[in-house]
């Protein structure tokens, strides 16, 4: 019987390396080869080009932009959805699924035909001197409606499963809600929070089909990195296309290594109250 489990498992682990090998990691190997084939002087010239670094800089941008507003409208959306009881909530919860439901590409359709010239309000916004689609607000707000919901996403469990009973106690004791906030809350959430920033700022600066319907593809102006790579690849500029890409895969690298460290911590500290309770 345990020659048997033992065939079982070692089958199961080599049919999951396999897939592993094939799917994920000669894919993102293949990626590193081809963007330093040629050497890394080459590599730096090609992500040093005028067009690489407006794409650089555009998604940058972006990115700064989105995150703190995320982060504002994650910590307020999950403190009411963990904290309060109220109608519609269950609503609620189940719209921060919709951006996840929704193909990007539908998401940058559904902007355009609202911010557009023909649109339902892009008409007004132009006449008032405001250019909404094929300019970087356009990619801001479809980026905003994709990535909002992973900060939310992150923290109501975690709020959830801690309660609130320190924030009335800090309120009793007369606490501001500023105070409370850093003194109380954001203690409890704050790997939760980096977790949510950490995944927002992923999707953020990969994000391609939203972007791509929005933006107009202007050369300088409105080409994020991945459209970048992608006109790059059209136009058999092969080494800019993966010079870029490679870069969006070591974002990509980094962003799980910090996933994992900020879930160990989290265990960390599960583990470590667990046992400061039993003892």
């Amino acid at each position: 019987m345990k020659q048997t489990n033992s065939w079982q498992k070692w089958t199961l682990i080599a049919i999951a390396l396999l897939f592993f090998s094939v799917v994920l990691l000669a894919p993102l190997l293949t990626v590193f080869y081809y963007a330093f084939e040629q050497g890394i002087r080459l590599f730096i010239q090609a992500i040093s080009d005028e067009e690489a670094l407006a794409a650089i800089w555009l998604t940058v941008k972006v990115a700064l932009i989105v995150l703190p507003i995320n982060i504002i409208i994650g910590v307020i959306m999950a403190w009411t959805i963990a904290y309060f009881n109220f109608k519609g909530k269950a609503i609620l919860t189940a719209l921060l699924d919709l951006p996840f439901s929704i193909s990007p590409v539908v998401v940058g359709l559904m902007f355009l035909l609202l911010f557009g010239l023909d649109g339902l309000v892009g008409k007004w916004f132009i006449d008032h001197g405001f250019r909404i689609v094929f300019a970087m607000p356009s990619i801001v707000i479809v980026t905003l409606f994709v990535t909002f919901p992973l900060i939310v996403k992150s923290l109501i469990p975690t709020m959830t499963a801690q309660g609130n009973s320190e924030e009335q106690a800090a309120l009793i004791l007369g606490a501001s809600p500023w105070t409370l906030f850093w003194k109380v809350t954001l203690p409890k959430i704050k790997w939760a929070l980096i977790y949510g920033v950490i995944l927002s700022n992923a999707r953020a600066m990969g994000e391609f089909g939203a972007v791509s319907v929005v933006s107009g593809h202007i050369r300088g102006l409105t080409n994020t990195v991945p459209l970048y790579v992608e006109i790059s690849y059209n136009e058999y500029q092969f080494l800019a296309a993966f010079a870029c890409a490679s870069l969006l895969a070591l974002l990509a690298i980094f962003t799980l290594g910090l996933q994992n460290i900020i879930g160990w911590q989290q265990q960390r500290k599960i583990e470590k109250s667990l046992h400061s309770r039993s003892a």
